[in-house]
């Protein structure tokens, strides 16, 4: 038998289970993020926050929103008390992760029936054998056809605060 015939099914075979394990990754890391989405649309502040690393931020749609976990767990409990946070449900999702395997980031597209469209993005590190969230962004999403009429908006509202009128 031949070095190549003893080797190509032995590389083949490595290759396919790198690519199981990624695939299983790539899985778990969206089981997490949906979970994270339930757990707000259910206000169950323990697992929402249980999703996310102890130095995890969030960030928030307004420009002061910069929220460390304690601080985000603070106000997570103010909007979770009734049992009822907020409600984003994916309808688009990017995952990618790293050659190592411990760290993956996404990008998606999330909708509110009450405030529309957004996109989250994100990494995700695995600890202990789970994958959490250390970084959470959300953002508007602008059509280019709205762009100058949400610049004006952005900068009378900039002057309004800066005058104190807000």
């Amino acid at each position: 038998m031949s070095t190549k015939a003893f080797f190509l099914p032995l590389l083949l075979a490595a290759g396919l289970a790198c690519g199981a394990q990624h695939d299983a990754a790539e899985r778990a890391v969206a089981s997490v993020l949906d979970s994270f989405h339930d757990a707000a649309a259910n206000g169950d502040k323990e697992r929402y926050l249980g999703h996310l690393t102890d130095d995890a931020v969030f960030m928030g749609t307004d420009e002061w929103e910069r929220w460390p976990k304690d601080e985000f767990s603070a106000y997570v409990g103010t909007r979770f008390k009734d049992g009822a946070g907020w409600n984003y449900r994916p309808v688009e999702r990017e995952i990618r992760i790293s050659a190592a395997g411990d760290t993956a980031w996404f990008d998606e597209v999330v909708f509110s029936a009450a405030n529309g469209r957004f996109r989250g993005t994100g990494v995700l590190v695995a600890e202990d054998g789970d994958w959490k969230i250390a970084h959470y962004a959300m953002s508007f999403l602008v059509f280019n056809e709205n762009w100058e009429d949400v610049i004006e908006l952005s900068r009378k509202t900039r002057a309004d605060k800066e005058a104190g009128s807000h």
